[in-house]
């Protein structure tokens, strides 16, 4: 299977550089796989589409502010993004300039507030940092960090907090699960009054999310690892769904990628933690997933080889089609689409 059958033509103003005002007014496009129609709501009227004892799984990672800039002793200018914490206050970054950032390098931000040492170059070039500090790692970061907005985002974040879902809990992404900012407090309370349940699961969302495919066939890619983990209480909510012939909503690519990575062949999950390097990509049989909501994503991404996977590729793409031509917005602040 060939990469550049995910292609397609994007015109750059329809990538959204800001969120919508009001979260849940987004547009949603709703696909039926078994009819194979294409609808235009609104996304709070996703409320229509789900049923009493439908469970929705989100992911509640929440991002953190984890772009650096700071000064090596010399004076000159650096930036860290941080991607993952291997250990303790041991973490693997980009950094940029990256030929002029060798092993025991040390790196002052914010004043002095906090400092870094380079112990080593990793696989692809990313770095393992070492970070030293007086106080709480994530109050200092929220101190003098930036949100770590996608590349295709040019535009300064106004609210941090647009850049989070209004779930968020366990701090640890590097981007977020775009797919739950379109999620009020009081479309939950809708919801829930009308039955649907909620399920929650925690990856930490890699910044490997944004790279590109760089092989020509699709089979050859090999996914970034993240590390996710699923409680007992939420591993119940979801199994008691599926043996009792509900429906398993996946809210998100990345909660998604967790139920199918540690769900058995019944579609049973539990309770774990791990790292999944997980591929979806047609020709996969999913496991659990009856249902996906989850924004418009690049062409040729394993985001858009995983969405063909759970709708056809001839179907996803005719919808992104008419989403161009509705002039739909892509990417993180975009609008949402509803697969069942």
């Amino acid at each position: 299977m060939d990469v550049k059958d995910f292609y397609y033509d994007l015109p750059e103003e329809l990538i959204a550089q800001t969120p919508i005002e009001k979260r849940d007014e987004s547009r949603l496009m709703v696909l039926n796989r078994k009819e194979q129609t294409i609808e235009h709501k609104t996304f709070k009227d996703i409320i229509e589409y789900l049923k009493p004892g439908d469970v929705l799984v989100r992911n509640n990672t929440k991002v953190i502010p984890a772009r650096l800039y700071g000064k090596k002793e010399t004076g000159a200018n650096v930036e860290f993004l941080l991607l993952n914490n291997i250990e303790g206050d041991i973490w693997e970054s980009i950094v940029r300039p990256g030929n002029k950032l060798h092993i025991g390098t040390k790196v002052i931000f914010g004043d002095g507030l906090l400092q870094a040492e380079v112990l080593d170059v990793m696989e692809g070039g990313t770095r393992k940092v070492k970070f030293t500090y007086n106080g709480i790692f994530n109050e200092i970061l929220d101190k003098i960090g930036l949100m770590p907005l996608p590349p295709y985002i040019h535009e300064e974040l106004k609210q941090k907090d647009r850049y989070q879902t209004v779930y968020a809990k366990y701090d640890g992404s590097a981007a977020a699960p775009t797919a739950g900012l379109h999620f009020t407090p009081e479309l939950f309370e809708k919801l829930k009054e009308k039955g649907v349940e909620v399920a929650n699961v925690t990856l930490h969302v890699g910044i490997g999310t944004f790279r590109p495919v760089k092989v020509e066939k699709v089979e050859e890619h090999h996914m970034h690892s993240e590390h996710f983990y699923i409680k007992p209480e939420d591993a119940e909510i979801i199994n008691k769904a599926k043996q009792e012939g509900r429906r398993v909503i996946a809210v998100g690519t990345t909660s998604c990628r967790v139920l199918e990575s540690v769900a058995d062949e019944n579609g049973l999950v539990k309770a774990t933690e791990g790292d999944t390097q997980i591929f979806i990509y047609p020709g996969y049989k999913f496991k659990i997933l009856d249902g996906l909501i989850t924004n418009f994503h690049l062409p040729e991404s394993t985001l858009l080889m995983l969405v063909s996977s759970l709708a056809g590729r001839e179907f996803i793409m005719k919808a992104y089609k008419e989403a161009v031509a509705h002039k739909y917005r892509f990417f993180s602040f975009g609008d949402a689409m509803f697969i069942y």
